[in-house]
């Protein structure tokens, strides 16, 4: 696992990230029975606090940042709130993948997997490991 790059929660988002554990819509509800089964052994978080923020479902390894998107992302200003928030957290090296909810009720399995797929290309070749490898997994001995 990668060090955690998200920036800190502000006072009070801990909390809200609480709250919105308790409260999660139909289709994150959904998307996160089949995400905290670590699909292709990846870690996902759900409404983890960041910053100002809290983001439905982040992938740390990824620097992947998850949104379920409904109806009401479309309306007044919420896509200008939405670009700015995608925009801050690109600063902080995180990518957001914004996926409608009405995608996750119509074909679940196909979600999982773009999600997985979008993890993959933004996963590191290699991790950083705490040091070399125990001698007896180099073959000395």
């Amino acid at each position: 696992m990668l060090k955690d790059i998200a920036p800190k929660p502000q006072s009070g988002t801990i909390d809200k990230a609480r709250k919105l554990r308790r409260e999660m819509s139909l289709p994150e509800g959904l998307l996160w029975r089949e995400l905290r089964a670590r699909p292709s052994g990846l870690k996902f978080r759900r409404q983890h606090p960041s910053g100002a923020y809290v983001l439905d479902f982040f992938c740390n390894d990824a620097r992947l940042a998850i949104e379920i998107d409904g109806e009401s992302h479309s309306m007044g200003d919420r896509p200008a709130h939405d670009a700015a928030r995608d925009a801050w957290f690109a600063k902080a090296d995180i990518a957001t993948l914004r996926i409608p909810a009405r995608e996750v009720l119509a074909d679940l399995v196909a979600v999982v997997q773009g999600i997985v797929a979008a993890c993959m290309e933004r996963l590191p070749l290699h991790h950083p490991s705490g040091g070399p490898p125990p001698r007896d997994k180099l073959g000395e001995e």
